[in-house]
């Protein structure tokens, strides 16, 4: 058929100890079909993988807030909608690129190499958002190894606090009747005459609870903006130290190491959750916060506004982590033959049960925290690092055996953000592997502590005095329309330039044929529906696009610009490799871009054994030197 004779590690099989060193590699297997890269040592490995990138810290502090913000139980309608059109066909979309050629999301772009920018993309906002989050790893640490006392150090107004701490509302004035006349008085001069407010008069002073208080100047030593940089915060210095330390453990063996640790870090959260779950549940107030979560207080007409089903395309998009690399890096390690198409649906459907699931643990709580401190649910409840940090920690606090649910709380949010973290290192390292894969294979574990050192060393402006402004500043912006914009040109690009057909085709030499009936969902979002949500989400976050602010700090104009020049850092390259491809490529204008929109001669699946007829003309990788940004000059694909 024409096919060209492969070495022993590109074709099926197991040829044993195959290496240009006599060095057996530690993320080869004795099961793997790939014996240049490796696989999953078993199916569980890459599904909790998967399901631990997935779900993530957003699934807790930011979807309860959200369904409780957009109607509640109704807001799970547009959820679950946005799910079927956008999250799920962009997630199986990418897992079966990935699992097809067994390349990460640079070398990937062998499929159109015109834009293997995008690929560029997201491996560099994965990096930004890897410096950073693990800082908010660091910060879960801290409060867990703060949780080790008999009373947490929240629980009330210690020494650090100022005269606007306290535990309960303080009033600040009211009316009342004094001698047959409605007066207007301040709340001392009302205690002093024995007198009693009149109902719906009363002034607040304005307070912070505690745990505000503690988590600005204890926990943060938070300076007044982005000006004033300060010290390093030395505990959350170490805190980070550690995360990294635990990351590279985690990693020294590739995915043979990771996907042993992650059946501890994907799983246990859900015994937390239960436990929360349980124990909020008995507590008095808990039916009220449920109530505004997804209960009675459900406000149907609030699908009637457009940003409601913003925000739950948006959610969708960034709860699933697409588009960020991962989900190709993840997939380019399963076996070729692996059904990658039941995965994305039963890991898609498990992320947004997992939402769902945590926001009766939250709300639970929080329902309980605004009985006892005698406020509507309205007044407690809040999202990110508010309800991370100061929220959920004070509601409990009020509990009894206090340090023990804080410390189960913030173990669950170490071990979320660890599963997240480990699969965006491994994106990171997928690269360098797909990019210079005999030195990753000698030198896979000094690269990988390498990689982690340098992201430890980037991550510690993050944990100074002004961290949290920089960890907001990069979240702002970075992990926003950057990551659209990288979504929006991969769909175009693989359904309308490389072909949605010929695509499918390439995933039924996996999973097997399938009916037309079968097609025709994936086929009207991948080529209508799904371009469309993303494309309006797109302009939706450019056109309602506000600068950077944290709470009531404004940002200076210099970070607010920082802020463009890391976002433009990360896209520009989709311009510029497209123009190194045009001018590497050869003959006229047209031609050369045409050249630029075919695959590359080397693309197909990577072992000779699965390419069949379809692929028989694919050439050798390995003899074509096309790692990093592959060329087009003078192949022309043919389709068998």
């Amino acid at each position: 058929m024409g096919m060209l004779s492969l070495p022993g590690f590109l074709s099926c099989g197991k040829k044993k100890n195959f290496s240009l060193s006599n060095e057996k590699d530690a993320h080869i297997g004795d099961s793997d079909e790939n014996l240049e890269r490796g696989n999953w040592s078993n199916k569980g490995d890459y599904l909790l993988s998967m399901v631990g990138y997935a779900v993530g810290l957003g699934n807790v502090w930011r979807f309860p807030y959200l369904t409780y913000q957009n109607g509640g139980g109704a807001f799970l309608i547009p959820y679950t909608l946005m799910l079927a059109l956008a999250g799920l066909p962009l997630f199986f979309m990418e897992c079966s690129l990935g699992q097809f050629a067994s390349l990460g999301p640079i070398s990937i772009w062998r499929i159109l190499p015109l834009f293997q920018g995008v690929g560029i993309t997201m491996v560099i906002i994965s990096t930004f958002v890897a410096i950073y989050y693990n800082v908010i790893i660091a910060y879960a640490l801290y409060y867990l190894f703060a949780s080790f006392q008999k009373v947490l150090p929240w629980s009330d107004c210690f020494s650090w606090a100022d005269e606007f701490c306290s535990k309960t509302r303080l009033v600040s004035d009211c009316n009342a009747t004094f001698d047959g006349k409605t007066i207007h008085a301040n709340y001392s001069f009302i205690t002093s005459n024995n007198l009693t407010c009149i109902n719906g008069t009363v002034n607040y002073k304005p307070v912070q609870f505690p745990s505000e208080q503690y988590w600005n100047k204890v926990a943060l030593q938070r300076s007044s903006g982005l000006d004033e940089t300060g010290n390093i915060v030395w505990y959350l210095a170490l805190c980070l130290l550690l995360s990294w330390m635990i990351v590279g453990a985690a990693l020294f063996k590739g995915i043979k190491s990771s996907g042993k640790v992650v059946y501890f870090t994907a799983l246990f959260p859900y015994v937390i959750l239960l436990i929360l779950l349980v124990r909020g549940a008995t507590l008095e107030g808990a039916l009220d916060g449920i109530e505004y979560y997804i209960g009675r207080q459900s406000n149907i007409t609030k699908l009637m506004e457009a940003e409601v089903w913003k925000d739950a395309a948006t959610q969708i998009f960034y709860s699933l982590s697409v588009a960020w690399g991962g989900l190709v890096a993840l997939s380019s390690y399963n076996k070729f033959h692996n059904n990658c198409y039941s995965d994305a649906i039963l890991v898609c459907v498990t992320n947004c049960v997992t939402s769902v699931f945590a926001g009766f643990a939250i709300f639970s709580i929080l329902g309980h925290m605004a009985f006892v401190s005698e406020r509507p649910v309205s007044e407690v409840v809040d999202s990110g690092f508010d309800l991370a940090f100061v929220a959920y920690p004070e509601a409990l606090s009020k509990l009894p055996v206090s340090p023990l649910w804080s410390f189960l709380f913030f173990f669950m949010l170490l071990l979320l953000g660890l599963d997240s973290q480990f699969a965006t290192i491994e994106t990171l390292t997928t690269t360098i592997q797909d990019i210079y894969p005999q030195v990753m294979k000698k030198l896979r574990l000094p690269i990988t502590l390498g990689v982690c050192i340098l992201l430890f060393l980037l991550g510690l402006i993050c944990v100074s005095q002004a961290g949290i402004y920089w960890v907001n500043l990069i979240d702002h912006f970075c992990a926003g329309w950057g990551i659209l914009i990288a979504a929006v040109l991969e769909i175009i690009g693989i359904i309308y330039i490389y072909g949605g057909n010929r695509f499918i085709e390439d995933i039924e030499m996996m999973i097997g044929k399938k009916s037309r009936w079968f097609w025709m969902w994936w086929r009207m979002c991948w080529f209508f529906v799904t371009p469309v949500l993303l494309m309006g989400i797109l302009v939706w976050s450019l056109v309602t696009f506000s600068p950077p602010t944290y709470g009531s700090v404004v940002y200076p104009a210099w970070g607010t610009a920082v802020g463009w020049c890391m976002i433009i850092f990360c896209v520009i390259w989709i311009p510029i490799v497209a123009i190194v491809k045009v001018v590497k490529a050869e003959g006229n204008l047209c031609q050369r871009i045409v050249s630029c929109c075919r695959p590359t001669a080397n693309w197909g699946p990577y072992l000779e054994c699965h390419r069949g007829e379809r692929y028989s003309h694919v050439i050798d990788p390995k003899k074509e030197k096309e790692h990093e940004i592959p060329t087009v000059s003078g192949f022309v694909y043919t389709q068998q």
